[in-house]
Parts: C-alpha cells; structure tokens; sequence
C-alpha cells in the first residue's frame, strides 16, 4: 500500500514519534519523566466542565452545528477579545469557531495555496507551519527566529522572488518552542509587508493567556492595519487546560474568514456545540481567576526549572510568556537530538530536541512545565547529575 506523494514529502509528525519513544521506554521499565510535549498536566477548571455537563444534556446541542458557530458562542469572543485586546470584532463575519488551532492553521493552507505558492513559516515554529504547506501542494519557506533579533524573523532580508510567491505568513507570539514576546515594532512591520506584498498573515495566538512578571501579551489584531491583511487564531487549549476538548477560533480578516469557512463547509461539519457553549464560560470575566492561578503555577515552575539549569551550567533566560523553556545544548554534543537521546537512554528524561522545530532549532532543546513540580525538580536533577 502506497502513501500519496504529497504526505511522502514530509515527515512523521514529531510528537507523534516521541510519544512512541516514551511508551518503548516505560515498556521497558524505565521511570519516564516526560517535560517533552506540552499537554497542561492539571484539569480543566471546573465552571468549564460544569458547563459543559449541562450542555450535553441539551437536546440542542446534540445535532450538527453550523460552521458559522452558535450566536452565543460568537458575542462571548467578541466580549473576550474586547475586553481583553481592546480588539472589536463583528461576530456576524469576524468570527468563526476552529476544531482547535492545529485544524484551522492546517485548513488555512488548504484555502489559499496553490502547488508551486510559498508559505513564510516561522523556523523554529509548529511543525504544522512546515507540514501544512507540504500536504496542501504548496512549500515552506522557512524565515529564521535569531535570539539576537528577539526570535523574530528578518522580513527585510526574505527575497523578493520568494514574497512575490508567498500566500501565508505563519506568526506565533509568544512564541512556541522559544518563550520569546512580541517585541515593539514587529508586528507592525509585518503589516507593512504583508500588505506591500499581498500575504495573509497568519498569527497563531495559542498562548497569549500564559505570561509572567506583569507582562500582557497583545492580539496581533489590535496593530493598526492588521485586520486588513490577517487572522488570527485564538486556541483554549494551554491557557484553559483544554487540550482534548479542540476548541480555537479564528478571527480577523472577512474576506480571508469566508474563504476558510467555504473550506471547512466542505472538509467538515463544525465544532460540537456543547464545547461552544463550555467555551463562553472560559471567556467569561468568572474564569479570569482560574487563567492568573495557572500563570502563578508555571511562573514558580519557570523560576525553579531556572534556578536548577543555571546550577549545572546551562545558560538560560526566564520566558515571559508560554509553558517553555528553550536552553541551548550543553557543549560537547554534535546535535540536539544527540543530547536529547543521551539525556533518554541515561536519565530517562523526555526532552525535545530543538531541531524538529527547524533547522534554526539546532543547538537548543525545550523543557515543557506541564509536569508537577516534584518531577520537574527529579527531572533537572537527572541532568545535573549527567553533568561532567
């Protein structure tokens, strides 16, 4: 049995083959502590489950759902969004529900690139950046995150040949795997190129309810212009605890947005509404304590996952944004899958290599927080002592 040629050209999804490492090594016996993949290890609040209990007992909600998304669920967005990003948005065209953000980031490919188009993906960023492209007939190019510049790409230096071609932007602040925030200016400049180019940037927004030491992350939306050349994808998945439940929404740009919903009228048959309806009751203003008291936990895993590195010699910057830490690979490994291997096979601890993010991941690898304190701390000791 032969695969397509289109899923030939990429690679099993990463995640997918460091789930199969864990499972091989706890087969074999082996303590596992996994701080690899970001799956928030605590429930999802309890006002979320609750409502979500009284919607299945719904009738209603038992039927197909419409792609538009339910009126309630579009008002509590637009509430959120204004509340929070003082970013207005018209529920009637602004506004559509994702079967969490991996789909709509995906489908957004399928909508807009043609064979031979290009896709400016963030390099190291969500493998799905790369692997959508690919599977939609069009190419990634890759636009390198330098810790000099902030981790965020040189948009001057990207060829014109190669912007004349591209369609899609994908942008990702704060940022998956490097913790890193937006800085001043940036999303701006994207704005200009996107409109001097004729790109629809992508801003995939799953982390802006995870900061720290006062820092607020804004919408890409609330820059001036933005509307006009992009959407973005809000995702309850890390700031609620809501990874399972796949709900996200995307929003911004009319025109683009009706262009997706004609996609998915034809790939699928919308968001469960019972999940909708759990969802405005995370946007409420009721769930922003639960969002703070989360924050709180992962600052205080941040600070201690910190402190250890530092103590055995790995110089490393707190983020003040995301679940991540991103440290460079200690001196004397060839490559990142090569300490992230050593660190299994000797510690038995779960770390991702920096390179399945991009090529310019290499020399760096990431700490998941998503695990409870006493097995970060037993984690970062097991390093420590492969420590020469």
């Amino acid at each position: 049995m032969k695969p397509s040629k289109r899923l030939e050209r990429i690679p099993p999804y990463a995640f997918a083959q460091l789930e199969r490492k864990i499972a091989a090594k706890r087969a074999a016996g082996a303590d596992v502590i996994s701080l690899g993949i970001g799956d928030p290890d605590r429930p999802t609040p309890a006002l979320i489950v609750e409502a979500m209990q009284e919607a299945v007992t719904e009738p209603e909600t038992h039927r197909y759902p419409s792609n538009r998304g339910r009126a309630d669920f579009r008002a509590a967005v637009r509430d959120f969004y204004e509340r929070r990003f003082d970013v207005r948005l018209d529920p009637e065209r602004e506004i559509i529900p994702a079967i969490g953000a991996k789909e709509a980031i995906f489908n957004l490919n399928l909508a807009f690139l043609d064979t031979g188009d290009y896709a400016l993906a963030s390099d190291p960023g969500y493998p799905v950046y790369t692997g959508g492209p690919w599977l939609a007939g069009g190419e990634p190019v890759l636009m390198a995150l330098r810790p000099e510049r902030g981790f965020t790409p040189d948009l001057e230096a990207i060829d014109e040949g190669v912007a004349a071609r591209a369609r899609l932007m994908f942008i990702n602040y704060p940022n998956n795997p490097t913790g890193a925030v937006v800085p001043p200016g940036f999303f701006e400049r994207a704005v200009e190129f996107a409109r001097a180019n004729d790109i629809l940037v992508v801003h995939d927004n799953a982390y802006s309810e995870i900061s720290f030491d006062g820092y607020r992350a804004p919408s890409f939306l609330a820059t001036p212009g933005a509307k006009d050349v992009g959407i973005e994808v809000f995702s309850l998945s890390k700031g609620y605890n809501m990874t399972g439940w796949r709900c996200a929404v995307a929003v911004g740009n009319a025109e683009a947005l009706e262009i997706y919903w004609r996609l998915k009228t034809n790939v699928d048959s919308g968001l469960f509404e019972a999940v909708q309806l759990a969802a405005v009751a995370a946007l409420e203003p009721d769930a922003d304590s639960e969002v703070a008291s989360m924050n709180e936990l992962y600052r205080r895993r941040r600070d201690l996952v910190c402190e250890a590195l530092r103590k055995i010699g790995v110089d490393v910057h707190p983020p003040r944004g995301t679940i991540y830490i991103w440290a460079p690979v200690p001196a004397g490994f060839s490559s990142s899958a090569a300490y992230c291997e050593h660190v299994l096979e000797r510690a038995a601890v779960v770390l991702s290599p920096g390179a399945i993010y991009g090529p310019a991941g290499e020399g760096w690898f990431r700490i998941s927080l998503t695990t409870p304190d006493d097995r970060l701390l037993e984690a970062v000791e097991r390093l420590g002592a492969l420590a020469p």
